[in-house]
C-alpha cells in the first residue's frame, strides 16, 4: 500500500468523467494502452456537487477492464457510509473531500483498513491550514484546481500557492504523501502544478480528446 502513490515520480491518469460512458471499457483499454499510470473515477452524488456519475457497481465492472491503479474521488456528502463499498468494488485509493459531512479522519482511519490508500481533497475555497493536520493520516492530498461538479473547466492558477503550502508541510514533516491536481490539467497548467510541487496529474478534456494520447500523457508528464 505505501508504495503505491509516488512520490518522486511524476503519474498521469485520465477522468474518465470526460470519456464516453457508453463504451468506457474501451476507453480505459486506450489510454492504458498509451501509458496512463492510474483510472481516476469521479463519483459524484447530485448533493455535495452538482452532478451525478457513477457508483461502486460500476467501480465494480470497471475493475475488470484493467490492472491499472483505481482511484476513487467521493464527491458525495456522506461518504464514510460508502467506503467499505468501495474498497470491496476494488478501488486502490479512496479520496473523501474535508468539505464533506462526516468525520473526516474517521473516514481515512476506515479506508486505511481495507489496506488501500486515503487520500484527502479540499475545493478551491478551503484553504491549505485546514488540510495540514490530517497530513498523517493520508498517502495522498488531493488540490482541485476547479470546482468540482463538471469537466471541461479552465485551471484555476491562483490555487498553485496551496499546492506550494501544502508541499512544503510534506517536506519539512518528511511524510510519504503525494499530491494530486484535478481541474483544466493540459501541457502548460501540468507544467504549473509540477513546479509549484503537485506530482500526480488528473486530465480529463486534454487526453480524451487528444489525437495522440500518448503523447499527450508524455507532454503531461515532461
Amino acid at each position: 500500500m505505501a508504495n503505491l502513490v509516488p512520490q518522486h515520480q511524476i503519474w498521469a491518469g485520465p477522468s474518465i468523467v470526460a470519456g464516453d460512458f457508453a463504451d468506457l471499457r474501451c476507453e480505459i483499454e486506450r489510454l492504458t494502452a498509451a501509458g496512463a499510470d492510474y483510472i481516476h473515477l469521479d463519483v459524484m452524488d447530485g448533493h455535495f456537487v452538482p452532478n451525478i456519475t457513477i457508483g461502486a457497481p460500476v467501480v465494480k465492472d470497471l475493475r475488470k477492464t484493467t490492472a491499472l491503479p483505481l482511484d476513487a474521488h467521493l464527491m458525495i456528502t456522506h461518504p464514510l457510509q460508502y467506503i467499505d463499498d468501495f474498497a470491496k468494488a476494488g478501488a486502490d485509493i479512496i479520496t473523501v473531500h474535508l468539505e464533506s459531512e462526516g468525520d473526516t479522519a474517521q473516514a481515512l482511519k476506515k479506508i486505511r483498513t481495507h489496506h488501500i490508500i486515503p487520500a484527502l481533497a479540499i475545493k478551491p475555497g478551503t484553504p491549505a491550514e485546514q488540510a495540514l493536520s490530517l497530513l498523517p493520516l493520508v498517502g495522498m492530498v488531493l488540490v482541485m484546481t476547479v470546482e468540482p461538479g463538471f469537466s471541461g473547466q479552465a485551471f484555476m492558477p491562483d490555487m498553485l500557492p496551496k499546492i506550494r503550502a501544502i508541499r512544503d508541510e510534506i517536506t519539512r514533516r518528511d511524510l510519504p504523501v503525494g499530491i494530486q491536481v484535478d481541474g483544466g490539467i493540459n501541457a502548460q497548467t501540468a507544467r504549473e502544478a509540477v513546479a509549484a510541487g503537485a506530482n500526480i496529474l488528473v486530465a480529463g478534456n486534454y487526453l480524451f480528446g487528444a489525437d495522440d494520447v500518448a503523447a499527450a500523457i508524455a507532454a503531461l508528464r515532461a
